[in-house]
């Protein structure tokens, strides 16, 4: 497989390298270069700006019978940002440099144009100092004299200033030292007050947990309490007077129809509990031999009982007594054919 970049060249046996044209280009010809400017500069058409690193495509070109030991100088065409002006500078190898030619002047022209002077001074000097020793000696003595005279003139100013402004160096660091010291009490004073609140903060919070925590223990024992029943005995339910709705609504129509016409002189029975006082307990000899007088009290049972038979239910359970003293229940068991018959 044959190279990609070949370096060695086939040159055939009848080759003549002075038969080939040579291309005449001419010696002030143009290069399209990129470069960025060398120096600050303002243009003279506008008065813009133009700084130091600004990126411009310039054209380059030799500069004709100018050499500076040999090395060629080139110059370069900008344009003005703004106006399009055009700029032209030069290289300039002898000071490792650029210079303005025309179109802008160059910003901070007057330091490096002190520099040059101060350099120009001091090459005339060694110059003349090289072949006159006696002009050595004078720059001697003219350079110890302007030494003194610029001693001199320092101790003066000093003095002048001791004179104004009397300053206690010792004072003022004592004085720096107390406020250094009073600013780290202070911060200190600082510090242990943010640690006390916090603290606190942490305290309260540990409180108010705890009380939440014991009101919601009280709520929940609460909750978990049986609900207090309204009678204190479970028997107690049997014991009540008043009759139940289920008890007075067990009572059908028949029965009521039965005793209804005796109901009006004589009342009704209420619940079963009033049973037990239809059982006639043995009465002794004196009792039955007056069965006349009882027959007549209970024929005609004063408006007192008959009223208290005829109240409701909840009355009915309770035995029902005569002027005599004795119940009117008590009395009906003598009649107990007259149900029957009534029924028939």
């Amino acid at each position: 497989m044959s190279e990609r970049k070949v370096l060695n060249k086939y040159y055939p046996p009848d080759f003549d390298p002075s038969k080939i044209p040579k291309l005449k280009l001419p010696k002030d010809r143009q290069y399209v270069v990129r470069l960025m400017a060398p120096f600050n500069m303002r243009c003279k058409t506008c008065g813009e700006y133009i700084y130091k690193g600004k990126k411009f495509n310039a054209r380059k070109e030799t500069v004709q019978n100018e050499l500076y030991m040999g090395l060629p100088i080139f110059r370069f065409y900008i344009k003005c940002t703004r106006c399009l002006a055009e700029i032209t500078f030069k290289t300039d190898p002898e000071n490792t440099d650029y210079s303005m030619e025309h179109g802008a002047t160059r910003n901070f022209q007057a330091e490096k144009l002190i520099e040059e002077e101060e350099k120009r001074i001091q090459q005339e000097r060694e110059e003349e100092e090289l072949n006159n020793p006696m002009k050595v000696l004078e720059n001697r003595t003219r350079d110890s004299k302007m030494e003194m005279e610029v001693m001199e003139n320092l101790q003066e100013l000093k003095e002048l200033n001791q004179r104004q402004a009397q300053v206690d160096f010792e004072g003022m660091i004592d004085k720096y030292r107390e406020l250094e010291r009073r600013e780290k009490e202070k911060e200190k004073e600082e510090d242990e007050r943010e640690t006390k609140e916090m603290l606190d903060r942490v305290l309260v919070k540990r409180l108010r947990d705890s009380d939440s925590e014991s009101e919601e223990e009280s709520s929940s024992s609460s909750n978990m309490q049986p609900p207090s029943s309204s009678t204190d005995k479970p028997t107690d339910i049997l014991t009540t007077d008043k009759p139940s709705e289920a008890q007075g609504a067990s009572v059908g129509g028949v029965k009521r129809a039965k005793v209804e016409s005796w109901e009006k002189s004589v009342g009704k029975l209420g619940g079963g509990g009033a049973l037990g006082s239809l059982v006639v307990r043995k009465k002794p000899a004196a009792a039955v031999n007056k069965p006349s007088s009882a027959a007549a009290t209970a024929a005609v049972p004063s408006q007192k009982d008959s009223n208290a038979l005829t109240a409701g239910s909840t009355n009915a359970s309770k035995p029902v007594t005569t002027q005599n003293g004795s119940s009117s229940l008590s009395l009906l068991g003598m009649y107990s054919d007259s149900d029957s018959n009534d029924s028939e």
